[in-house]
């Protein structure tokens, strides 16, 4: 017989959620591989039959959960960057939400990095969704700066200035690197020869 807890999670969409955001929560505030099945049961709700049923193993409910997070966190940024029209300020509304977002309650750096940091030398599957989320992101800043009339070595710089302050800023427990490298991106695209 199942809990009123349980009876809740019952549709397999809202079990994979619940289990998502559970997983999400211990990983990204405690690690990988500190972080034991019976836990996430714990925090899910979910019995260890349905957990499994959702995901075979701790590795593939990770990859889920960094894939979902990418789909998140991606969205959220477009949409603060769409609140822009013209393009040099769409780039840099980049570095200012990357500011807010490092600046966030409870922030413990990139979860993609401290994902590859932990596994990502023995995860081919944890390896690859932190790529994936990070060609997205390259993708993304590159059609922004592309926008703006830079060539592809000032995409390259933002992306590089991006990945930076998101390091920097984990490391340091503050925003600032976000403010740092929008005006080093400013200054490159100042001196930016404009595409052919």
């Amino acid at each position: 017989m199942s809990t009123p807890q349980e009876s809740a999670l019952g549709t397999p969409e809202v079990a994979r959620e619940a289990l998502l955001d559970a997983a999400e929560g211990l990983f990204y505030e405690r690690g990988y591989q500190s972080v034991g099945m019976d836990e996430i049961r714990a925090a899910s709700g979910l019995p260890l039959k349905r957990i499994y049923a959702l995901y075979p193993g701790k590795e593939a409910l990770a990859v889920a959960m960094l894939d979902r997070r990418d789909r998140i966190w991606r969205e959220d940024l477009a949409a603060h960057v769409d609140l822009y029209a013209n393009p040099d300020q769409r780039v840099a509304a980049v570095f200012d939400w990357l500011s807010k977002w490092l600046s966030g309650p409870g922030h413990r750096g990139c979860a993609w990095i401290n994902a590859y940091g932990e596994l990502g030398g023995t995860s081919e599957a944890i390896a690859g969704a932190v790529r994936r989320h990070k060609e997205n992101f390259r993708g993304y800043l590159t059609d922004l700066v592309y926008a703006a009339g830079a060539p592809s070595t000032a995409a390259e710089a933002a992306f590089l200035l991006a990945e930076g302050c998101m390091v920097t800023a984990g490391i340091t427990g503050t925003a600032e690197p976000a403010a740092q490298a929008k005006r080093a991106l400013r200054q490159l695209l100042e001196r930016a020869t404009p595409q052919d």
